[in-house]
Formats: C-alpha cells, structure tokens, sequence
C-alpha cells in the first residue's frame, strides 16, 4: 500500500517544479560558498524537467541524494540547507511530500542567512512568497498530503522535518492550504 505522503505521478510532477522554485530561490547561498559544485543545481534543473514530464520517477528517484551529499562539502548552515532544500525537491520524484521538505529547508536557509532563528522576518516572507507561489491545481495537490505527524510512512513523519523551524514552517503552509 502507497503512503498518503506519495501522491500520484501527476500530483508529484505539478508540485515539483513549485519545489524547484523554492529551492532555487536559496541556491545563491549554497553556491556564494562552492560555485563548482553543480549537484544542487542539477537536482533543480531534474526536479523541473520531472515536472514537464521529461524525466521518468525511476530515474529520479536513484539520484534523489546527490544534491544532499553536496552539503558536506560548506560550512555555513544557511548552504547545507541550501543544499537540502535542492535534495528534497529531487525527492518529489519519489514521494510528493519532498515538496513541502524544500520549502520548509529553503525558509530555514534564509532564516539562518539572516541570524533570524525564528518563523518571524526572513522565514516568514519566504513562506509567504512560496505560498503565494503556488497555483491552484499546486494548492490542490499539497491539501491530499496528511498533516505533519499524523502518518509515519514519509517525510512527514516523526523524523526531522516535524521539528523546529522545519516543522514550524511545514505547519504554516498546511494551515495557510486548509484556510483556503
């Protein structure tokens, strides 16, 4: 049995290029610290072409990590979770979720570009745009994903992205979809 956190092909190749935004928006952070390490751009670019139908989710969902490894190689938080937001959007491949993984990690990397540790300042506009970012059928597919925490077979689970700034802001999305 599929995780509700899955999503069909459709609904995982529309919330994917919205991913792709999200995490492209904090790439420059990732790559003002490695400008020669293209593995979270080239997870962008393939998150794109998945959403156009140009990749097929077999393929994508080998190399849903790369772009995450690539954060071993910066310092500074606010490019490792640059470089997680562009891994997560290469996941949505594999599990819809991963879309609202990228836009938690991409408010976080402007959150911790500020020094703003809160949802308040950076992280807040940013999920504002994102928000505003989203198109109707977008919207549409990121209301069938269950609350955070409330099914343990994905992303959102229990684990990381249910904690912190992360969950914060996975939370204020999902409030901000079930409001509409």
């Amino acid at each position: 049995m599929l995780s509700t956190q899955t999503l069909s092909e459709t609904d995982r190749r529309l919330v994917a290029v919205w991913a792709a935004d999200c995490a492209d928006r904090v790439l420059p952070l990732f790559e003002a610290e490695a400008p020669d390490d293209d593995r979270p751009r080239d997870a962008i670019d393939r998150a794109r072409a998945f959403g156009r139908g140009e990749l097929s989710a077999a393929g994508e969902i080998r190399r849903r990590f790369v772009a995450n490894r690539a954060a071993q190689g910066v310092a500074s938080p606010a490019a490792r979770a640059a470089a997680w937001s562009a891994g997560q959007a290469s996941g949505v491949a594999h599990m819809g979720a991963h879309a609202l993984g990228a836009a938690a990690y991409a408010a976080k990397a402007v959150a911790l570009a500020a020094g703003e540790p809160g949802l308040s300042g950076a992280a807040g506009a940013e999920l504002a745009w994102q928000f505003g970012r989203m198109s109707d059928p977008v919207r549409a597919a990121l209301r069938l994903l269950p609350a955070l925490g409330e099914d343990a077979s994905g992303p959102l689970g229990a684990g990381l992205l249910a904690t912190g700034l992360l969950g914060g802001s996975i939370r204020r999305l999902q409030s901000a979809l079930a409001e509409q």
